[in-house]
């Protein structure tokens, strides 16, 4: 899969806990003394998107939208990154979204094209395990109904 997507990387790679600590203990410090720049802000919202953990992507998204509304200068990297989180959580729908203004801004962009595959390999494939679920509920629900219908002619 890689190999046809070169430039969605960023959605398989995670960082390892030591560089995400690096980038947490660097935010921790800059909030203490009530000043996170810009760019620590947005290294470690990257660094929490990037974990294989629910909670910090959640907790990177939040931050990348902080930044989005309060940086117009960086709005292009946190609308890439806003649309990986949300891919990343299964939020397809969002990520969708996001990476739909990139590519408005930045038609050519390959990191979005190639994340924009991703995302409907998701949707995709979410769809698919959904019609599983309701084709064996269907099953289910059919062999449930003959079963009474039996009962009720025996008796």
């Amino acid at each position: 899969m890689a190999s046809d997507l070169p430039y969605a990387a960023d959605a398989e790679v995670s960082l390892s806990y030591d560089e995400l600590e690096v980038l947490r203990l660097q935010y921790q410090k800059e909030l203490a003394q009530d000043y996170v720049t810009v760019q620590t802000k947005f290294n470690y919202a990257w660094g929490l998107v990037k974990a294989p953990i629910r909670e910090h992507q959640v907790e990177g998204v939040r931050l990348l939208q902080e930044l989005y509304r309060a940086e117009p200068t960086r709005r292009r990297e946190c609308l890439y990154y806003l649309a990986l989180g949300h891919y990343k959580m299964g939020n397809f729908e969002e990520a969708k979204k996001f990476n739909a203004l990139l590519m408005e801004k930045e038609p050519s962009n390959m990191q979005a094209m190639s994340l924009a595959q991703l995302i409907d390999r998701g949707v995709a494939r979410e769809g698919y395990i959904g019609m599983a679920l309701v084709g064996g509920a269907a099953a289910i629900g059919t062999l449930l109904v003959a079963g009474l219908i039996r009962r009720a002619t025996r008796k």
